[in-house]
């Protein structure tokens, strides 16, 4: 679980293959030309010299990056939590009172107690989740769309990229926000696994094609 593993992303040019097209149909018009000209030495010198070859245009090169490892984009994860648990907490809070729903009478500090209303699919704790879940994928969606960093990974001077190097566009922040949540279905596992891809990468960065990179 290293932090600030080397990576590097190859952008290639879209004239890559128009490169390659243009000097094979150019060598075969110079050959077939060729071809009907010849017969009399006389009529190839009197013949006009072809024009000069244009020279390729140039290649994109690599880009080189440094991602972020597995405790950086820990870090940056607990400043976001420290942002997204008491907006919930109070939309929760407030959704509750307005709809008269309260937890049931119980031993609240023993954790059977929890357990037992997340297994009966307890109201309350319904909408605690359903309200988390939804003010933490507005929070990720919003942020990396538009500036390409959570308020976290600011702090930690982090942000996301596509596998070109560019700023994740609307799409690429929607599927990234939808890869949490699949993170969060295989029990954090998609997370843990930043700390032992080689390119620090977890499940969300895989299903949209992004890393995180120091800023």
């Amino acid at each position: 679980m290293s932090d600030g593993e080397p990576a590097t992303l190859g952008l290639l040019a879209a004239s890559e293959t128009g490169d390659s097209g243009g000097d094979h149909r150019g060598d075969h018009r110079g050959d077939h030309r060729g071809d009907h000209r010849g017969g009399d030495p006389g009529d190839r010198a009197r013949a006009r010299p072809a024009a000069a070859r244009p020279a390729p245009r140039p290649r994109s090169a690599g880009m080189t990056v440094h991602v972020a490892g597995f405790w950086r984009r820990a870090g940056g994860a607990a400043i976001d939590a420290g942002v997204i648990l008491p907006v919930s907490l109070v939309l929760t809070w407030l959704t509750s009172a307005l709809a008269g729903i309260r937890l049931p009478a119980g031993k609240q500090g023993e954790l059977d107690f929890w357990l037992d209303l997340v297994l009966t699919s307890d109201p309350a704790v319904t909408t605690a989740v359903v309200i988390t879940l939804a003010v933490t994928s507005i929070y990720l969606f919003v942020f990396q769309a538009t500036i390409a960093q959570t308020l976290g990974m600011r702090v930690m001077k982090l942000r996301v990229i596509d596998v070109y190097g560019d700023p994740p566009s609307y799409p690429r922040a929607g599927l990234r926000t939808a890869g949490y949540l699949a993170s969060l279905a295989t029990l954090l596992l998609g997370f843990l696994w930043i700390g032992f891809d080689a390119e620090k990468r977890g499940l969300h960065d895989w299903i949209a094609g992004t890393y995180v990179i120091r800023a």
